[in-house]
């Protein structure tokens, strides 16, 4: 069996609240990986937001039962991006039955979307 989630966010909207909050709002969001990774880059800080929700919204939880930091998207250089889960989405994925997850991420110059699909074994009701 297949759970998806998909988001799209405002690169504006993003540069904005980073305009405004700074580290702040980085701390909140995003882990050190990640905000080493996209070293201010909007483009990429948005692609990771998105992505962020879009593993909220296959596990079922959205924004409020899963941290934004225990959602976190890691990418070696010449790979594609992965999800590591960690605390309470890491639960709630096992009591799922998740198996695995699988990101995509794109931006233009607008917007930034992320979809993700996770294979959940057929035989939990949960």
């Amino acid at each position: 069996m297949l759970v998806t989630g998909v988001d799209i966010v405002e690169l504006h909207r993003i540069a904005r609240v980073v305009e405004r909050y700074g580290d702040r709002f980085l701390r909140r969001i995003y882990t050190q990986g990640e905000v080493d990774f996209c070293r201010g880059r909007i483009p990429q800080l948005a692609g990771r937001f998105a992505a962020k929700e879009a593993v909220m919204k296959a596990l079922g939880t959205g924004i409020r039962g899963v941290g934004w930091r225990e959602v976190e998207v890691v990418r070696k250089r010449g790979q594609a991006p992965q999800v590591q889960l960690h605390g309470r989405a890491q639960l709630k994925a096992e009591a799922l039955g998740l198996q695995e997850l699988s990101l995509t991420t794109s931006h233009s110059k607008d917007y930034a979307v992320a979809f993700v699909v996770g294979v959940r074994d057929e035989v939990s009701n949960r």
